[in-house]
């Protein structure tokens, strides 16, 4: 089941008018990923946040649809549950460029940092380093700090998890409260994966109400290592394939 939610939101800016952003939540049900579209409504310049190969040509037609120029697909980190699409989507996009933290070992024409900015038109995403899930995690936030995109380091009510792919809790534990606790309360927090079908939360509500993150940092750590979840089905194929920005031969 492929869920496509599209809403247009006021932003700030410094000028006399207001500019908006379009932004689009779509999910892939296999790895239940959330793919986010991002375009200036005026310029048409747009940004894609989490790409899905097996979702690929859903997405290109709609950034067809909508007429957006696509400048920037970017992946949080080195995902280990399915492939990007980035590379593929490179051969079919003229100009389109791929990007990830240079932390996470993998390929791309950009690889970011703390502070870098993602620029789409009047609007930028700016990047904060949330390491913990993997060495190369890291949050996108709005230039408003009106929405942040998590990646896999903040969950809804959860987190990602530590148990490999140069995980650590307690990097974790401090990536989130003081990269991302420490936007404003209503800022809306849209996650790289949901298992229960929530689509949206905000920063005040985990600071609040996630069962591990609201504890201190020996409990969270404890929680962490003690999980026991088998490891990704697709592991063996989704990191050496995200490594090379996903056009590995699988």
């Amino acid at each position: 089941i492929l869920f496509v939610i599209l809403c247009v939101l006021l932003l700030s800016c410094t000028c006399a008018l207001s500019c908006f952003i379009t932004s689009v939540q779509l999910f892939e049900s296999e790895s239940s990923t959330y793919t986010y579209l991002l375009a200036d409504s005026e310029t048409k310049d747009a940004v894609l946040i989490d790409p899905v190969l097996e979702t690929i040509d859903r997405d290109l037609k709609l950034i067809q649809e909508l007429g957006l120029n696509l400048k920037v697909a970017v992946n949080t980190h080195c995902h280990a549950d399915h492939i990007t699409s980035t590379g593929l989507m490179k051969k079919r996009l003229v100009g389109l460029k791929s990007a990830i933290s240079k932390f996470s070992g993998a390929s791309a024409d950009i690889l970011l940092s703390e502070g870098d900015q993602i620029t789409f038109g009047k609007h930028y995403l700016t990047v904060r380093e949330t390491p913990g899930h993997t060495d190369g995690c890291v949050a996108l936030v709005l230039k408003d700090q009106s929405m942040v995109f998590t990646g896999d380091a903040l969950l809804i009510r959860g987190c990602g998890r530590t148990d490999f792919q140069q995980g650590c809790a307690e990097k974790l534990y401090n990536s989130v409260h003081q990269k991302i606790f420490t936007l404003p309360e209503q800022c809306l927090v849209y996650p790289a994966h949901d298992y229960l079908g929530q689509m949206v939360s905000t920063v005040g509500e985990e600071r609040k109400f996630n069962p591990r993150l609201t504890k201190n940092l020996d409990e969270f750590v404890n929680i962490m290592n003690n999980l026991n979840l088998p490891k990704p089905k697709k592991i063996g194929i989704s990191v050496p394939a995200n490594l090379v920005c996903g056009v590995h031969q699988v």
